[in-house]
């Protein structure tokens, strides 16, 4: 399985990794933590040179409650930060987390590589045709409602059976639009419970039958150090363990803060094969 990344084509058949680098001010765990350019590349430095192959920015802060920023905020916060890591690290393979097309289309314009949508396409209804048009790895990550209002009860029959036909709709409207490569997200902790999030964790290799790359995304999240009675600074651990049993349930790429340690976890899971 690969995907195709500004004309280098990754191998998917061993997973990878996607190191989070937040440049908001309120992100859950990091929020604030970079405060100028320097900070940002020795982060990024740090987790290259820790094994991720993607780094994936995020301008627009999605956690539980977040404040909503306009287009041209978002633009502000993230435009040259791609500037500055494509400057210093030519080679780079950037993500960027966004909903909204115009912000896919300029970062792509200005060097980015993916397209990582938390809505899966639902609050911006010109997603899919910008991204089919601009031939760019998409990751279609599933949520319920917005960032705003989402953990307000999260309600499901069968949250596995859901996601799936949930992602079997988007897959088939993006192959219609005739895009290749199509990464999938069930979106840990994005409008589920913490039950949900351990259901969609035990049956994640129902989701390969989908033929396309899973994304896992649960570093230091709540569902994970909620379990434990601690804090997202204390769920390293915690995360590592949970990394674990989504590669053994067969994910693609794990999305994380700490490269070095799902690196690890990857490259012991691999001596299982």
């Amino acid at each position: 399985m690969t995907i195709n990344c500004k004309g280098s084509i990754i191998d998917l058949s061993t997973p990878k990794v996607m190191g989070i680098l937040n440049i908001t001010p309120d992100s859950f765990y990091d929020g604030g933590k970079y405060k100028n350019n320097s900070d940002v590349l020795h982060q990024v430095e740090n987790m290259l040179s820790e094994g991720a192959t993607f780094i994936d920015i995020g301008a627009y802060s999605s956690r539980p409650g977040a404040t909503h920023i306009s287009e041209e905020e978002e633009l502000q916060r993230i435009l040259p930060v791609i500037d500055l890591l494509l400057k210093e690290f030519p080679e780079i393979l950037i993500s960027v987390d966004t909903f909204r097309s115009k912000i896919a289309k300029e970062t792509i314009a200005s060097g980015a590589a993916i397209i990582n949508d938390i809505s899966g396409g639902n609050m911006d209804v010109n997603m899919f045709a910008t991204v089919a048009e601009l031939q760019v790895p998409y990751i279609v990550m599933h949520m319920l409602r917005t960032p705003q209002n989402m953990q307000q009860d999260p309600t499901y029959k069968n949250v596995t059976t859901e996601l799936i036909a949930f992602f079997a709709e988007k897959i088939s409207t993006l192959r219609s639009l005739k895009l290749n490569d199509i990464i999938i997200d069930v979106g840990f902790g994005f409008g589920k419970t913490r039950v949900h999030n351990f259901e969609l964790l035990q049956n994640l290799s129902l989701f390969k039958n989908l033929d396309v790359p899973i994304l896992a995304g649960m570093s230091r999240k709540s569902m994970l150090y909620k379990t434990l009675g601690t804090t997202p600074q204390e769920a390293l651990n915690a995360t590592t363990s949970a990394n674990t049993i989504a590669l053994l349930n067969g994910a693609s790429i794990l999305r994380v803060h700490d490269v070095k340690e799902a690196t690890e976890a990857i490259t012991i899971t691999n001596q299982l094969i």
